[in-house]
């Protein structure tokens, strides 16, 4: 699903965590300019060491950042996402497409804010966009186009991976690969404790479990082959691998993980509730 983002005007509405990742790799691989490109934050003085660290307008106000853009990105806290969008809502015209990345806020209450038929994308990104390998899920709101989506779509490629799905699925995804990144932290803390457990140096052990978990995650997406096929061309007849699955069964870590996705999703909704 191709989009040209070039000629694009975008605003960043709340330039924390999220949207200093996105603007610093768009700016950097040239799919904004300097010039077609602006930012909020909510302080003063951040706003001036943002203005020169990236080389673009970075204010306080989101009213005034939003009349000359294409694109709008919210990338506020959930409990502050309504506040912002009556903020600007004078200044929005149905030219527009927001995006919103704000966890378990439904485009559905970002519609009813705006009080308009303007085009609202959700998107549900991960902390390893940091490095350019995170994941990202878009869904369309009401109004949102296949276009709109697309718009979505090139934004975030740039920092990973994209996927499209239904909202009814945004909440899984939430619990899924926006909090797997800490359970993968935790598996892969345990295998380097493991090493050092058996005799190998700290340092050394954290390479090889961290090495590994890349590995292993890249032949999946690379051959597109089950885990659990991959899984037994590695698992000898009689050999140490097998073994070792015994003891993770033993151990319960694929129902623990299933349940870690699934309590994680179910807070998800928890919050978009209320």
């Amino acid at each position: 699903m191709g989009f040209d983002l070039s000629g694009k005007r975008v605003a960043v509405l709340g330039t924390g965590k999220i949207g200093s990742i996105l603007l610093k790799a768009l700016l950097e691989k040239g799919q904004l300019t300097p010039q077609s490109t602006f930012a909020t934050v909510q302080h003063e003085e951040r706003a001036r060491a943002l203005t020169e660290k990236l080389g673009i307008p970075v204010g306080t106000d989101n009213l005034a950042a939003v009349p000359d853009a294409d694109i709008i990105l919210v990338c506020v806290k959930p409990q502050v996402v309504q506040e912002v969008i009556e903020q600007i809502r004078p200044n929005i015209s149905k030219k527009q497409l927001i995006i919103s990345v704000a966890a378990s806020v439904h485009t559905s209450q970002i519609e009813r804010a705006l009080a308009s038929e303007i085009a609202v994308v959700r998107a549900m990104p991960n902390t390893p966009c940091a490095l350019g390998c995170g994941m990202t899920a878009v869904c369309k709101g009401k109004f949102a186009d296949t276009a709109h989506v697309a718009a979505a779509c090139a934004l975030f490629d740039v920092v990973g991976k994209t996927v499209v799905v239904d909202e009814k699925h945004m909440d899984a995804v939430t619990g899924l690969s926006a909090s797997g990144p800490a359970f993968i932290y935790i598996i892969l803390e345990s295998l380097a404790e493991a090493g050092v457990k058996v005799g190998l140096p700290r340092d050394i052990a954290t390479l090889l479990a961290a090495q590994t978990t890349l590995g292993a995650a890249t032949v999946v997406l690379e051959t597109g082959d089950h885990p659990a096929l991959l899984k037994d061309a590695v698992t000898t007849p009689a050999g140490c691998t097998i073994d070792g699955i015994m003891e993770l069964e033993e151990g319960k870590l694929r129902v623990t993980l299933i349940k870690a996705v699934v309590k994680a999703a179910q807070r998800a909704k928890e919050l978009a509730n209320g």
